[in-house]
């Protein structure tokens, strides 16, 4: 090799395209992650990766680029000048490969194939999964991939097809349509409902709250300003909270919806309750999607269904 060409295949800029021609996608996705975390553990979790992995592919976009991406360091990793200036493109290449996958799956006629659809676990538990044999009696060649999780999918990037929200998007090309709207009120079996009779004070009920790690969601900012004696119980799984209610332990937060399916009472407050009741939180379900695949006939099939489902008024299930 000449001594020029030696130089250049250190530098990115010159002969930077025909090595950019070639780069595999895998690579360029564990450096935008990478890039994002900060940590290659991070990184190797949101892959569904090792750590040896994510270095390896890591080393080899580093070595066919003929730059250093990264700086590691005991914490994590720190991205180099020519990094930081990669990540631009990077992100536009991820953006076309959505792109590229949107435009694929266009193509289809019928209703065929999986639909990816995201949702909270107690919505998905509660009302999504026993309606899904009912809608693979209408659409039997469609498959449903359920992702019952509080993660966040990002629909833009083609992470997941649908994704039932507790909030509408704000940012994306996304298409997204109000379920329902609803309210958070204390319930629990019919017979401790019955015992308490009409509460004079919250103190004098037993109380299950949600653990400290979603302190901020709007039921528990409610419980943590109106209810001042420890919980009996303190989870985050809202399956638990529903059955621990049902068995009769005490009182929760559950939006309305959920009272018929588990035989809860609402209960009842008394005269000096009233503000606090008054300020019990509201929240909406959204159903959102990407526009490109609001009319690919699997996933029109599944939106069609889920808005059908949801909406429908409790006694006619």
């Amino acid at each position: 090799m000449a001594l020029q060409d030696r130089k250049d295949a250190g530098r990115p800029g010159r002969g930077g395209r025909a090595r950019v021609e070639r780069l595999d996608w895998d690579l360029v996705r564990v450096f935008l992650d990478v890039a994002r975390t900060g940590r290659l553990a991070a990184a190797a979790e949101r892959l569904g990766l090792d750590v040896s992995t994510v270095s390896r592919r890591l080393d080899r976009l580093e070595g066919e680029l003929g730059v250093a991406l990264f700086e590691r360091t005991t914490t994590g990793v720190i991205a180099t000048a020519a990094g930081e200036k990669l990540v631009p493109a990077a992100e536009d290449m991820a953006r076309a490969m959505g792109e590229l996958g949107l435009a694929v799956d266009a193509v289809e006629a019928e209703a065929e194939g999986v639909v990816r659809l995201t949702s909270p676990p107690g919505v998905a538990d509660v009302f999504v999964a026993p309606a899904l044999a009912r809608f693979h009696a209408r659409h039997p060649r469609v498959r449903i991939d359920l992702d019952a999780s509080v993660g966040y999918a990002d629909l833009t990037r083609g992470e997941a097809d649908l994704a039932l929200r507790a909030r509408r998007p704000e940012r994306g090309d996304l298409v997204a349509q109000r379920l329902v709207t609803t309210r958070s009120i204390p319930a629990g079996a019919r017979g401790y409902v019955e015992a308490l009779g009409a509460l004079r004070t919250t103190d004098a009920a037993r109380w299950i709250a949600w653990g400290h790690d979603l302190a901020q969601i709007p039921d528990a900012r409610w419980l943590t300003q109106h209810v001042k004696v420890a919980p009996v119980l303190r989870t985050s799984s809202f399956s638990a909270q529903l059955a621990a209610a049902a068995g009769g332990l005490g009182l929760m937060l559950a939006p309305e919806p959920y009272l018929a399916r588990f035989d809860l009472a609402p209960a009842r407050a008394g005269r000096a309750l009233a503000a606090a009741w008054a300020a019990l939180p509201v929240g909406e379900l959204w159903l959102v999607g990407h526009v490109a695949l609001r009319r690919v006939p699997r996933v029109a099939a599944v939106w069609d269904f889920v808005v059908e489902e949801l909406t429908r008024p409790a006694g006619g299930r």
